[in-house]
């Protein structure tokens, strides 16, 4: 299969490639470094030093005995993607491209603007670009869990029947995002729907839960390989937060309660998921949504967990409550599912306790890098 990742850089995307690349199949990228220079902008850095695009593309090359086929370029630039997706005519292109948080598109009115123009205007390029340049590829959309919010009843993954003064259909079920970010992924599900229906594009909409791991079955043991780790407030998730936290021996700090439940998965995991989708295509102009998570966890479970698996490593960790700085729901019910993955062979287990320790061991060595950005895992953000 001849596949395309867009934002091949990133944490998700590099490793991905890789993981395709053991697979056997042909693996070309797209990426503007955006995320390199986002973190940068906030004044943090990966915990895990990544290599430049040169020495990951020079590894990739030495490892996999192919090139991969490299475009630097934003999807903002129609033209160029249009030239792109008509040079190499994918079998499917892989979404990753997008500025991926919560909290840096809620710092201002600028970076909330840059957010919406960024991910929304990218994806719909890219919708038209295929229409013109690849109408029969398979677009595999990564879209987030937290476009659903938290509803009081169970999410289902992308439609649900509706039953309204005596007459039934089956619609999107509905989203409450609770952020800027949040809610450029809900237009980018609109979008595609909308292309899916009238142009009769193939598209897979990953409502992708939250993402942890330093490392997949399929790494090489060179460090040019390895994925970015971010901590900071803006791009580091709260596991990566409070694994780096423990590591340089702060507290664990949590937001709020902490009884705010969302759905994970190791690295590993979501390139098992991604890589199942790619072998199952949609037909032509089917929109299929996949909700993609292991398991529910409450952010105090996820503390709890760092906290005893760094004491067993003989760093001894302590919790801290904050006051939240999001407007959220901190007690939710919450009940999602996730049948289709699982129809098509995806196993979940729980591998939370052996995926942290392998986090808390993989950054342990990078302590004095972490240090000198403690404050930068402390949140200044306020959402209203």
């Amino acid at each position: 299969m001849n596949v395309l990742i867009l934002g091949v850089d990133g944490y998700l995307g590099w490793p991905l490639a890789q993981w395709l690349a053991a697979a056997g199949h042909t693996v070309c990228g797209v990426d503007n470094f955006l995320r390199r220079k986002a973190v940068q902008e906030m004044g943090s850095i990966s915990a895990i030093p990544i290599a430049d695009w040169a020495d990951r593309a020079s590894a990739f090359e030495a490892c996999y005995s192919r090139p991969i086929t490299f475009y630097e370029t934003s999807l903002l630039d129609y033209e160029r993607l249009v030239a792109i997706l008509g040079e190499m005519v994918p079998d499917a292109i892989v979404h990753l491209g997008e500025i991926p948080s919560a909290a840096y598109s809620m710092r201002d009115a600028e970076h909330a603007a840059l957010t919406q123009h960024n991910n929304v205007i990218g994806s719909l390029n890219l919708l038209w670009a295929m229409r013109a340049a690849c109408p029969d590829a398979h677009l595999l959309k990564l879209g987030t869990m937290g476009e659903y919010g938290t509803p009081n009843i169970a999410i289902p993954e992308g439609f649900f029947e509706v039953e309204f003064r005596g007459r039934k259909d089956i619609l999107p079920f509905p989203r409450q995002a609770g952020s800027i970010y949040h809610l450029s992924k809900v237009h980018d599900s609109h979008n595609a729907l909308f292309a899916a229906k009238t142009w009769g594009l193939r598209i897979t909409d990953v409502m992708q839960g939250v993402v942890y791991g330093t490392r997949t079955d399929r790494t090489p043991p060179d460090e040019r390989f390895a994925t970015r780790l971010d901590f900071d407030e803006c791009f580091g998730t709260a596991i990566n937060r409070f694994v780096c936290q423990a590591v340089i021996d702060c507290p664990l700090t949590i937001y709020g309660s902490g009884s705010q439940t969302r759905g994970f998965l190791p690295l590993s995991d979501s390139l098992r998921c991604l890589e199942l989708a790619l072998l199952n295509p949609p037909n032509r102009g089917e929109y299929r949504v996949f909700n993609q998570f292991e398991y529910t966890y409450s952010i105090s479970a996820l503390a709890d967990v760092v906290k005893q698996e760094a004491t067993a490593l003989g760093m001894p960790a302590q919790i801290e409550h904050l006051a939240n700085p999001r407007s959220e729901c901190e007690e939710h019910f919450y009940q999602p599912d996730r049948e289709h993955l699982v129809r098509l062979g995806y196993e979940p287990h729980d591998h939370l306790t052996q995926v942290v320790r392998g986090m808390l061991e993989d950054v342990r060595v990078h302590r004095s890098r972490i240090e000198p950005y403690a404050q930068n895992m402390r949140p200044s953000i306020q959402w209203s």
